[in-house]
């Protein structure tokens, strides 16, 4: 999934009316020094707006609250071979611990799952003029998000077979599923809620950093507590994000983990997954574990963040 600079700009180009455009850089989160070393059928919402105040029934007002999220530590543990041809949009783990996977480019996008030691299975093509996106599985189905053609694919959580669509406006980002919700992105700093078997709206929350606003939310990860993690696009940052307030409570910086060889083109960080509660051989079983990888990454790596 080779394409020039240009195009991936394209991809990822903020639009104007809701973002400044960026310079294009290559940022990317790995691993350096540690491991170098050792429904069947369609809804539509008629209207919503993604950077709106918040919906009654979000759950969650704008924060104003001025202190200092929490620096988090990151611990390297491990890492497993990952398909490099990937464009990575997406990755969340299954209930038998394999991976679901969600990529992008146009004519080149596709959703399939994966054996942390790269056996893959049950593989769909998206419709050429489709650009996927991020992805989560809520029960017994899986939705699949695309960039600006305003659709959510549904798809049956065994084969990964398309099932149903639903509409929606703005960009689609990132995506997570918590008990009775779904959560997503658009690539501002507000966070969208949407019923799990329809997708409609529910409610929506503004995303603050020290009572500062925040954009570029992306990918996102639902964690058993209730916080949503969320690698911020460009940059070397990952959030920790409580979804009733919409603050953000910690950030985990990987600045500095990368070979410079990862740290060029279009090879971002892009895939953040929970790992199953699986402590063993770890020298630190207390913290957070997340797999995470990127766009056309050779690595899938396994870290553990803590306070």
């Amino acid at each position: 999934m080779i394409i020039c600079m240009n195009a991936f700009a394209s991809r990822r180009a903020p639009s104007l009316t809701r973002r400044r455009m960026l310079p294009y850089a290559g940022i990317a989160i790995a691993l350096a020094g540690t491991l170098l070393a050792s429904s069947a059928c369609t809804t539509d919402e008629s209207s919503e707006a993604p950077n709106s105040s918040t919906a009654p029934g979000s759950g969650g007002k704008q924060s104003t609250d001025p202190t200092e999220p929490k620096r988090l530590n990151v611990q390297v543990d491990k890492s497993h071979p990952w398909d490099k041809s990937s464009f990575t949009q997406g990755v969340e783990t299954d209930a038998e611990g394999n991976l679901v996977v969600g990529t992008g480019q146009y004519k080149q996008s596709r959703i399939y799952r994966t054996t942390l030691d790269g056996k893959q299975s049950d593989s769909h093509d998206l419709p050429n003029d489709f650009f996927g996106e991020g992805l989560t599985i809520a029960g017994d189905a899986v939705w699949q998000l695309t960039w600006k053609e305003h659709t959510a694919i549904k798809r049956e959580s065994g084969d990964l077979s398309e099932i149903g669509r639903a509409r929606y406006e703005g960009e689609g980002w990132g995506l997570c599923s918590q008990q009775d919700r779904l959560v997503m992105s658009d690539g501002t700093g507000t966070l969208s809620f949407r019923d799990p078997a329809t997708f409609a709206k529910t409610g929506e929350v503004s995303v603050t950093k020290a009572g500062q606003a925040t954009t570029m939310l992306n990918e996102l990860e639902c964690a058993p507590d209730g916080s949503v993690w969320a690698n911020v696009w460009q940059t070397n940052e990952i959030y920790r994000i409580d979804p009733q307030s919409g603050k953000v409570t910690g950030i985990a910086n990987l600045s500095g983990k990368l070979p410079a060889a990862e740290r060029s083109g279009a090879d971002v960080l892009n895939g953040i997954a929970l790992i199953p509660n699986d402590t063993s051989g770890l020298s630190n079983p207390t913290g957070q574990r997340f797999y995470l990888t990127g766009k056309w990454w050779d690595e899938l790596y396994e870290v553990t963040i803590t306070e």
